[in-house]
């Protein structure tokens, strides 16, 4: 076989055998035209240069695309994949502490307890990560495959297909504006951390102390009948928390209503705060026993200490949180 045979036939085996035939004349009859009458080996080679590689000249008469997915949905599928990872990830960070906690019972020390929840955490956070990055290229693969229309034009994130109105809708974003994903899943971390620590405060915070063999859980620090009594508005408060951050996630910059909505949220978190500790039953006898004779002070003067000092740290870092939202919300 010459080399416009084999070029040919590198063409027309990439595609169904019912249009090999007719694609493999046309193919000759172009190749043809395309050389002088008295051509050589470099004339062919030149010509088969210039029609390209077999495989991607192949894919022009194929009726689907040789590729998983093309220009036409990969914008949408990457902005929903950045959208989903994150939430979903989050979603079942938050599922699998709560299951292990569920079935904790206050025997291990907290460093083994972190260790466990840090390592299913990342083997969590992993299976879940492919599992929506697999069914989502799935899905747009069978998308692109099952578009049977000709219009290459790319999809906006939107949905839909791109015109020169769109350039309308892309503002510049300065950098200390943006809201970067890290910054979004970060807040959510730390609303998973806060809520579990909340809700297991029995379990998790207190004394421990160095027995020889690792830390030993001496007495919790709080009362948890108190903390459940608050677990309403508590819920509501972390419910508020996880949209604030998907709000963030989905406008990617700090807006005035998003700093309103960060004011409103760390006012009430302040009071429902300051209401909880300043409950005179909020902590545990036996831990008030153990630090009063640890650091020999009062009963009222370590309560004293402790409330006062969580207070001022609260409503400082609320402070530093409203200033901030509104002080990038200005930015131009």
């Amino acid at each position: 076989m010459n080399l416009i045979e084999v070029y040919i036939h590198e063409v027309t085996r990439r595609l169904p055998e019912k249009n090999r035939e007719d694609i493999a004349l046309e193919l000759h009859s172009t190749i043809e035209d395309m050389l002088p009458d008295d051509y050589s080996e470099e004339d062919v080679k030149e010509c088969l240069q210039k029609m390209g590689n077999p495989a991607i000249l192949a894919s022009g008469y194929r009726d689907h695309p040789m590729h998983l997915i093309g220009p036409l949905y990969y914008d949408v599928y990457v902005t929903l994949l950045k959208m989903i990872l994150p939430i979903a990830a989050v979603i079942s960070l938050i599922s699998m502490i709560a299951d292990y906690f569920i079935g904790y019972h206050g025997e291990e020390a907290v460093i083994n307890v972190v260790l466990d929840i840090v390592g299913f955490a990342i083997s969590k956070i992993i299976e879940v990560s492919i599992q929506v990055f697999f069914w989502l290229t799935i899905g747009f693969a069978i998308l692109e495959r099952i578009n049977k229309g000709k219009d290459e034009q790319s999809l906006t994130p939107s949905s839909k297909k791109w015109t020169p109105d769109d350039l309308k809708n892309i503002s510049y974003i300065p950098k200390k504006k943006s809201i970067s994903k890290f910054e979004v899943f970060g807040n959510l971390i730390w609303t998973a951390i806060w809520a579990t620590l909340y809700f297991y405060a029995n379990h998790l915070v207190g004394v421990y102390r160095d027995s020889g063999n690792g830390l030993e859980f001496v007495t919790p620090s709080l009362n948890q009948e108190v903390l459940m009594g608050y677990w309403p508005v508590v819920v509501i408060l972390i419910g508020f928390e996880i949209a604030l951050s998907l709000y963030k996630l989905i406008k990617g910059k700090w807006t005035k209503r998003m700093a309103i909505s960060n004011t409103v949220l760390q006012l009430i978190g302040t009071i429902v705060f300051i209401v909880i500790l300043i409950n005179p039953n909020l902590f545990n006898q036996g831990f008030i026993t153990y630090m009063t004779d640890l650091f020999t002070m009062t009963v009222n003067h370590f309560k004293a200490w402790i409330v006062g000092g969580g207070i001022f740290c609260f409503i400082v870092s609320a402070a530093i949180s409203v200033f901030d939202g509104f002080r990038k919300s200005s930015i131009r």
